[in-house]
């Protein structure tokens, strides 16, 4: 049996690394041929960076595969086909899964990232060698610093006797309770980009597909854009004496005002039930998830505040396979699973759309090493707590197995009732931003404010050319 678990392992990790080699070999930039030195650590990173987003996909299926076998073992527990499908399997992924995460977020990515800054010591002899030995050194130092740093945080919270004493226990207390800090760290860097993500996901799908053409000319737009794409190539061939930061902003405007245009020549050529039919289903459907999302939460509020049982870290509840865990049966499974999924794909969306992480988005073909280390690490905290933040956000009433149901903080009643409370109110003011934006610009319009340039966007107060070539002041 245990061999048999084992080859259900490889063959599903196996699938998801083969799938993230070709994710990251998409965005990766494209280096020499060269059998050198730095060809080698390169190589050595893109496998490790590869192995770390396969422990995160599989970290993000963990709780929509245990979801369904429950539904699964449920409907058919005399089946003979489905026997290898049992409760041990699925508590043997979620302690693989932690192990996995743990190995990736603590000893992989920190030694994929120094072994690549790495050159070796002054005096040593260069190659792979002093290479690595100076990675292995710098682990160290990392390892005592964050060791000490947990001491001291420890000893300050807990300063009792018990406390002290489990301060000197490795293994028991400083790396579960390094990992729960880590999971509360990606719980609350999910409340910050899931919101920002599903009002984000409109405009994101609305880039996508195409729009409905109510009231457009398209052909008079296309005559427009094609104008202003000539002026500016005319400034670009015309002027050889034009400052260099000045034929750059050209380049950046001319890029654009193509962007526009293939976009206008797509719209052009979509048919008709593309244009009126598959974009509103969309946004519909959108609307739909995002709405059930927050109207789960808030249920689960009020499951908070008169049953201790909806705590994340309540009772372990019924085993695998024994009793349903949503309240319509497998289509309520379903609907759980695409919400899972749909509040995955908006944290990323999100996480990508906040300022501060704009310039860490990978380009295709264009995306240096240090930049892919740098994602990885960020997909595998986002996914590691997206189990944890489901079960706390009430999506679901599947209990977290292994070491995701041990962490401290999810026995604490006040920040779990401030998490789903943040999540409801943050989502909602998203949303109204997101939906009231049209409706604020016009009455900025009406009452002459827009004249004031109160836009974020700094090009807003700059010249632009019309169609005509000449230049136009807004």
């Amino acid at each position: 049996m245990q061999h048999f678990f084992f080859q259900i392992c490889f063959l599903l990790f196996a699938v998801l690394y083969i799938v993230s080699y070709f994710i990251i070999t998409r965005y990766k930039r494209k280096a020499d041929e060269q059998e050198d030195e730095d060809a080698i650590v390169n190589r050595i990173s893109l496998f490790l960076s590869t192995f770390t987003l396969a422990v995160s996909a599989g970290a993000v299926l963990l709780l929509p595969f245990s979801i369904i076998s429950n539904e699964i073992l449920l409907s058919f527990p005399q089946n003979y086909y489905i026997q290898w499908l049992n409760g041990s399997l699925i508590h043997g992924l979620w302690n693989l899964a932690s192990l996995f995460s743990n190995l990736c977020l603590f000893v992989l990515m920190p030694f994929a990232f120094f072994f690549l800054e790495s050159e070796g010591f002054a005096g040593l002899k260069k190659g792979i060698r002093a290479r690595i030995l100076e990675t292995l050194v710098m682990l160290i130092l990392l390892a005592l610093l964050i060791l000490g740093i947990v001491w001291v945080a420890s000893a300050l919270i807990d300063n009792d006797a018990a406390s002290m004493e489990s301060l000197y226990d490795l293994w028991e207390f400083y790396l579960p309770y390094l990992y729960s800090c880590i999971s509360l760290m990606g719980c609350l860097l999910l409340l910050l980009c899931t919101p920002v993500g599903l009002s984000r996901m409109f405009t994101v799908m609305g880039q996508l597909l195409v729009k409905p053409t109510i009231l457009e000319d398209l052909d008079e737009q296309m005559y427009i854009i094609t104008l202003e794409e000539e002026a500016i190539q005319r400034k670009l061939n015309g002027t050889s004496s034009m400052v260099e930061y000045q034929t750059v902003e050209l380049e950046q405007e001319l890029e654009k005002v193509k962007s526009k245009k293939t976009n206008l020549e797509r719209r052009k050529k979509a048919s008709a039930w593309e244009r009126n039919l598959v974009y509103p289903a969309v946004m519909i459907l959108l609307l739909i998830e995002t709405s059930i999302s927050v109207l789960l939460v808030a249920f689960n509020i009020l499951y908070l505040l008169v049953d201790e049982t909806a705590m994340p870290k309540g009772s372990g509840g019924p085993g695998i396979g024994n009793a349903s865990l949503s309240t319509f049966g497998f289509v309520g499974a379903a609907l759980e699973i695409i919400l899972i999924f749909y509040l995955m794909v908006s944290s990323v969306v999100g996480f990508y759309s906040l300022r501060f992480f704009e310039n860490f988005t990978p380009r295709k073909d264009d995306t240096t090493m240090t930049k892919i280390i740098g994602n990885c690490v960020s997909i595998l905290v986002l996914s590691s707590a997206l189990p944890v933040m489901s079960r706390t956000l009430g999506i679901t009433r599947f209990d977290l197995l292994g070491d995701f149901g041990r962490f401290n903080w999810l026995g604490n009643f006040y920040i779990v009732l401030s998490y789903n409370l943040l999540f409801a109110i943050m989502t909602t003011l998203c949303l109204v931003r997101k939906f009231t934006s049209a409706v604020r610009e016009e009455l900025l319009k009406a009452i002459g404010l827009d004249k004031l340039h109160l836009s974020n966007n700094p090009r807003d107060s700059e010249t632009k050319p019309s169609a005509n070539g000449h230049q136009k002041t807004l």
